[in-house]
């Protein structure tokens, strides 16, 4: 047992050029939930192989076929390494040869992170602060035959992993099997989690989910604590003036729709209201709603579900 009480395999069919290709496990939790699935069938993709420097980062690139997947693992707790470590593993027991290996800082943080090709929230998120990276190539360096690209984030309940395979395939192998059961935990608490790629999917997506406020179910008190997500957001709306964005907020499903749709517009008022105090946002770019349970993005059936529940998004409406 290296990290996990129990693991289950990513059965990840790549195939090597010239080779009649093979099964590759990529070992995950048990309880990971895939969250994306994106494939073409004819592709260039390019991975960082270098940290970020002056001149940005070396890259290698690969044409063929490109599959991309994403999955969530909802245990508190984990390291980016945790996770890591197991697919790394595997990928060397493998023969693939590892061409970057780096973590937040030591990868180039910021510059590092937004360089890289990654799916939008909410499918993947990244934490700029506990991130983990691996490159891993089979064939000359220079120009391989496959890549494997593995992005691994944590924040203060859950794990988001990355999977990107390109290279030469058989599209009708099967990408994912899993098997084990759930996971038993044994990671001590990470670090308080920072900000996600919020400027990136406001403008890709027009909408993201503030990961960093948590409200207990029936409260509407920021309290004390600091999000790094909120000072993101807020030189986000600093560096463009006429953008008109909403502070939504949502609750799970206890209670009356009434009662909830108050106590949802009161967490996005915190929230517009901390905007304001803090960092001096400009109280006409920022509007609060709210909408109860009425948008569920969850199980309400299960406690996990019905804290993913109680939320608060923010939404672009417009540029003027």
């Amino acid at each position: 047992m290296r990290m996990f009480g129990a693991i289950a395999g990513l059965t990840l069919g790549l195939w090597a050029q010239g080779q009649a290709g093979f099964a590759l496990d990529l070992p995950l939790p048990a309880n990971a939930v895939a969250t994306a699935d994106r494939n073409s069938t004819l592709e260039v993709f390019s991975a960082p192989i270098s940290v970020f420097q002056d001149a940005g980062v070396d890259t290698v690139s690969v044409e063929g076929r490109v599959e991309r997947s994403a999955y969530r693992i909802s245990s508190p707790g984990l390291t980016p390494l945790q996770v890591m470590v197991p697919l790394r593993d595997a990928l060397v027991a493998e023969g693939y040869q590892i061409a970057l290996d780096c973590a937040a800082r030591v990868c180039g943080g910021y510059d590092f992170r937004f360089g890289l090709e990654t799916l939008p929230a909410p499918s993947m998120y990244v934490n700029l602060r506990s991130f983990h990276y691996v490159t891993a190539v089979r064939g000359p360096e220079a120009a391989p035959n496959e890549i494997v690209a593995l992005l691994v984030s944590t924040a203060e309940t859950a794990a988001h992993v990355q999977v990107v395979r390109a290279g030469r395939f058989d599209a009708s192998a099967p990408l994912v099997s899993a098997r084990g059961a759930v996971v038993a935990q044994e990671a001590t608490p990470e670090p308080e989690p920072t900000g996600q790629a919020l400027g990136d999917a406001l403008l890709s997506e027009g909408r993201f989910i503030l990961t960093e406020i948590e409200f207990a179910s029936g409260t509407t008190d920021l309290g004390n604590r600091q999000s790094d997500q909120l000072q993101e957001l807020a030189a986000f709306i600093q560096a463009r003036p006429g953008l008109k964005l909403a502070l939504v907020g949502h609750t799970d499903s206890t209670g009356g729709l009434d009662g909830n749709i108050a106590v949802s517009r009161k967490r996005a008022e915190a929230v517009r209201d901390r905007l304001i105090a803090d960092f001096g946002v400009p109280g006409a770019n920022v509007q609060a709603q709210g909408m109860g349970y009425l948008a569920p993005i969850a199980n309400n059936l299960t406690a996990a579900g019905r804290e993913a529940n109680r939320r608060v998004e923010v939404i672009v409406l417009g540029q003027e």
